[in-house]
């Protein structure tokens, strides 16, 4: 492959773009309930739910999220633990904290017309910034997330880091945007780089900027160093006294002030339970068939063991256990199985042990 396009001809190679992508989106663009219209809301709601999820989960959440949360001031005004459920399968809950705190300014100062205006609220950077304001406003402003970046550095034959990257295209995409349907060519680019410029196998016979390409069917590796996950083993005791369960909100950590059950920081056998708990003064319980389940976070996998724990006993008058960091019992709160089926916000990350809870039903009595 020859070197990277660079100086004017880059520059040309740039400015082309508009007239090359526009009537190719108009004709190819996924019919996606975020594009019927650019209320800065609703082009608001779908670029924090994008970030860092796929479209197909995205888009059944956006609507159920738009349903019940219509206007900004709906969503300022929505209780916690409301907006975490509604946000529940999405992840990365920070983002929807971050939602409801800017939507307390948006509701109170109202809509910022530029990418510098949005970059000022809870949760926005560059990209979504551009990508809010382009879509919402017509400003001309470059939004430059990963699959613009894939889209570009393909075109111009750039293998440079994609962190170097970014900012170069950036800049240099400023000067090329078009004066009109800035909005449309942001989400150009970015549908070009969803679906045929994919990562693995892009489909270069289809795509508008093949007579420009520098890589031309080649797929330009873009550096990247992949993340070293820390693996961390647990227990999981899921606490059932009649119809309800044990929950207790995590502190400071992975999923901070989410629901989950109570944890133990090892792996354990039910043999370890049965000493676990008995060491703990429970004097009376049935073990339920243990589960396992691995979690994969971006930067951390948790390797998991479920045991169901029935008992008449009140969990959170245990004392401490040896052997390991565990979840406080007096942190524990009993919620009915079905509301916590139903109406509470529980991760992924737990949300696979609903169906021991359910199958967890009372055997006649517990046993020592």
């Amino acid at each position: 492959m020859n070197e990277h396009l660079q100086g004017a001809e880059r520059a040309e190679a740039l400015s082309m773009l508009p007239r090359l992508l526009l009537p190719w989106y108009d004709t190819n663009k996924r019919d996606l309930p975020w594009r019927e219209n650019t209320d800065p809301y609703r082009v608001w709601v779908s670029e924090i739910m994008l970030q860092q999820t796929r479209v197909e989960a995205a888009r059944e959440h956006y609507v159920r999220f738009l349903r019940e949360l219509p206007t900004v001031e709906a969503l300022a005004a929505c209780p916690e633990d409301r907006l975490l459920k509604l946000w529940e399968g999405l992840g990365y809950y920070s983002r929807a904290r971050n939602l409801q705190k800017a939507a307390g300014i948006v509701a109170a100062e109202g809509f910022p017309r530029t990418a510098a205006g949005w970059k000022k609220l809870p949760g926005i950077g560059d990209y979504t910034a551009g990508a809010i304001a382009s879509i919402a406003f017509g400003e001309r402003a470059p939004a430059v997330d990963g699959n613009v970046i894939r889209v570009l550095s393909r075109l111009l034959g750039d293998g440079r880091p994609a962190e170097t990257l970014k900012g170069a295209f950036f800049r240099e995409l400023e000067p090329a945007l078009p004066r009109a349907r800035c909005g449309d060519f942001t989400q150009s680019l970015m549908e070009l780089g969803a679906t045929v410029c994919t990562p693995a196998a892009p489909l270069c016979p289809r795509c508008p900027l093949f007579p420009l390409c520098r890589t031309r069917g080649d797929a330009l590796p873009l550096p990247r160093k992949k993340p070293e996950r820390r693996r961390s083993e647990m227990t999981l005791l899921l606490f059932c006294r009649g119809d309800e369960a044990a929950l207790c909100r995590r502190g400071d950590g992975v999923l901070r002030g989410m629901y989950g059950f109570f944890a133990v920081e090892r792996a354990m056998n039910e043999a370890a339970v049965r000493a676990f708990l008995q060491e703990a003064g429970m004097r009376a319980f049935a073990l339920g068939r243990a589960k396992a389940h691995k979690h994969v976070f971006s930067h951390l996998e948790w390797e998991m063991t479920a045991y169901p724990v029935r008992s008449d006993e009140d969990a959170r008058t245990l004392r401490g256990g040896a052997g390991a960091a565990h979840t406080p019992f007096g942190a524990l709160e009993y919620f009915p199985v079905e509301k916590i089926a139903r109406e509470i916000s529980l991760p992924s990350a737990f949300r696979w042990c609903l169906p021991l809870l359910q199958a967890s039903a009372p055997q006649g009595g517990a046993e020592k």
